[in-house]
């Protein structure tokens, strides 16, 4: 009969790839298991193999890879692992990708161009993903490119409960880089209390990716500390030219949180040099020892993904993570 039982009952499992194993260990801590022990590497000709090295089959297998630098590699490696799971008989297979690697090219901006992002979604598709998890999407809309659930987990709470017990009893605002990211200004602005918003009205260029031609502050910042906010820094150049129009336009300071830290160059000396105080990012991304610098501040996102993952296993509610709000 016990053998029996074990067949029927569900069974947990993490898996990592090589892309940022610290924060999967971490995610495994919280969930009292341990990470699959796993063989990867690659060929001479630079071919990724992966396999198991334990039984898979009837598994509820959680996938953890983040998508960083370098991003083609990494998400490779994800699908062969979720391709190699499919093999072996897992029964259901959930990808957690802290940062959605492609989620910027989500619609065509002009003729000939791809929908990157939701090629993405297909790979892991057909590679044989049932279920994504994912922090922060760039767009809502991609939450549509997955033929399955999706999980769209917001670090908002853990950067603004950061935000409100250190800089709470200061006059603050609340400022989106753009017009479009409102909408999460706005959620901002509920957690910390109603506090006044602003955003910056800009200019890109077509032609020249992470580069903005002109900003410009619309709402009153005077006299306040700036909460300038977004979902990825990664070169810098956006956020730090809007702290700077910021503090032009009479704010008491400025200081910058993202989710998402790609941090390109030269994303670090740009925001070393920038007029914000404090730069609050979580770690969705590996973050090197060599790349972190004394403004920085690293906020864990393992708590939510074990959470969710959680939720997701036992068949419970992930947007109830979030007050309703997902």
């Amino acid at each position: 009969m016990s053998g029996l039982k074990r067949t029927t009952e569900k069974n947990l499992m993490v898996f990592s790839g090589r892309a940022h194993p610290e924060l999967a260990e971490e995610v495994a801590d919280l969930l009292e298991t341990e990470l699959v022990p796993q063989s990867a590497y690659e060929f001479a000709n630079s071919e990724i193999y992966v396999r198991y090295q334990e039984s898979v089959r009837g598994c509820d297998a959680f996938v953890i890879q983040s998508h960083t630098a370098p991003i083609n590699e990494w998400i490779m490696e994800h699908l062969i692992m979720v391709d190699a799971l499919k093999r072996a008989s897992a029964n259901r297979i959930t990808v957690v990708m802290p940062f959605y690697g492609y989620s910027r090219q989500d619609k065509k901006h002009r003729g000939r161009e791809p929908i990157s992002a939701r090629l993405i979604a297909d790979l892991f598709k057909t590679a044989g993903a049932d279920r994504l998890i994912a922090v922060d999407l760039h767009a809502d809309q991609l939450q549509g490119f997955f033929d399955g659930p999706v999980d769209h987990l917001m670090a908002l709470p853990i950067l603004t409960d950061y935000v409100k017990e250190k800089y709470g009893d200061q006059r603050l605002a609340v400022v989106s880089p753009d017009a479009g990211r409102i909408k999460v200004a706005e959620r901002w602005s509920s957690r910390l209390g109603g506090v006044p918003l602003a955003f910056i009205h800009k200019t890109r260029s077509e032609d020249r990716p992470n580069e903005t031609v002109a900003n410009r502050v619309v709402g009153d910042v005077k006299d306040r500390i700036c909460v300038l906010t977004d979902d990825i820094i990664d070169t810098g150049g956006t956020i730090v030219k809007a702290a700077e129009a910021l503090m032009a336009d009479g704010a008491a300071g400025v200081v910058i949180a993202a989710t998402h830290a790609i941090l390109s160059d030269p994303a670090i000396d740009r925001l070393k040099n920038s007029p914000a105080t404090e730069v609050i990012v979580t770690n969705t991304l590996p973050l090197a020892e060599d790349r972190r610098f004394d403004k920085l501040t690293c906020l864990s996102i393992a708590p939510l993904l074990a959470r969710a993952i959680r939720e997701v296993f036992e068949d419970g509610s992930v947007t109830s993570m979030f007050d309703g709000h997902a």
